[in-house]
């Protein structure tokens, strides 16, 4: 039981990360397109991400 919870665990969280990563792409993807990338591709997007919010705060430009 532990290890389904475990894994129920690590679902809700990857479906989480896809969301955020739809949500700042602003429709340039959609969840199904995302579900269907590999884990690294996913995490170059993020990283992708991350990077442009961190040039984001510091120009001082509005990001929403």
């Amino acid at each position: 039981m532990a290890i389904v919870e475990k894994y129920e665990g690590e679902v809700k969280s990857i479906k989480a990360s896809i969301l955020k990563m739809c949500w700042y792409m602003r429709g340039g993807i959609t969840y199904e397109e995302a579900m269907a990338m590999s884990v690294n591709e996913r995490n170059l997007i993020n990283s992708i991400i991350e990077e442009n919010i961190e040039t984001t705060k510091k120009s001082g430009l509005p990001f929403f």
